[in-house]
């Protein structure tokens, strides 16, 4: 909020919202666009047979961009626009998948049955 009181003082406060809304909706034009991008790198991989833990982790990586781009304030913006661009967030990407244990089958070495009742209610 500070940055933006900041330039808010410098070019007055209607260009500042101005300047906010048109991030706003230059963000949300990308975030589309990578969004769908990302979504049918994900689906190719997952018809592969592969699983598609990356385009995952980007996914929730635009989500988060999605929602900081959303928010007023410069900061935000720039954090979001990080987000947005696929080289720094495949970095981000692979960072966040080297946290974590991916599993890509059920435990053990046989098939995993899954049994259950059924009742309806009417």
């Amino acid at each position: 909020m500070y940055l933006l009181i900041e330039v808010a003082g410098y070019i007055d406060a209607w260009p500042t919202i101005g300047l906010v809304m048109l991030t706003a909706v230059i963000g949300v034009a990308l975030l589309k666009r990578q969004g769908l991008a990302t979504l049918t790198r994900g689906t190719r991989r997952l018809e592969s047979g592969e699983l598609p833990a990356r385009e995952m982790a980007e996914g929730i990586l635009l989500a988060v961009a999605g929602a900081l781009l959303l928010t007023p304030g410069f900061v935000t913006d720039t954090v979001g626009f990080i987000f947005l661009i696929p080289k720094s967030r495949a970095l981000i990407a692979d960072a966040l998948l080297q946290r974590v244990q991916v599993h890509t089958g059920p435990p053990g070495d046989g098939p995993v049955t899954i049994e259950g009742d059924f009742e309806r209610r009417g």
